[in-house]
């Protein structure tokens, strides 16, 4: 099987404004960290969301073309591999306005 390449570009100015970019492909991946920002979601992009250990993470495409949208998943477990948190329930409704208001306990 393939394995996808994913490359992180980090902000040095902001630990929690990561970019996930697939290697060879047009697909990036902004990541939020909601606790310490404010995220309006784009109508033209994908959003998922997953807590990294207590902190609720935000996942946009930027620019997302909708050629793959198993590849974006790929990206964010990747990603959450990285963090070290391989296990991540990734979510794709906003867990902040769903009926699931202990989501963080």
């Amino acid at each position: 099987m393939d394995q996808s390449i994913f490359l992180l570009v980090q902000d040095s100015h902001d630990p929690c404004r990561d970019v996930i970019r697939h290697r060879d492909g047009n697909l990036r991946i902004k990541v939020f960290c909601l606790n310490r920002e404010e995220f309006e979601p784009d109508p033209g992009e994908l959003q998922f969301y997953g807590n990294d250990n207590g902190d609720l993470l935000a996942f946009e495409t930027s620019g997302y073309d909708g050629s793959d949208p198993l590849l974006v998943i790929e990206a964010i477990r990747w990603y959450a591999d990285y963090i070290d948190n391989p296990r991540m329930e990734i979510l794709a409704e906003d867990p902040r306005i769903s009926d699931g208001d202990d989501f963080y306990n």
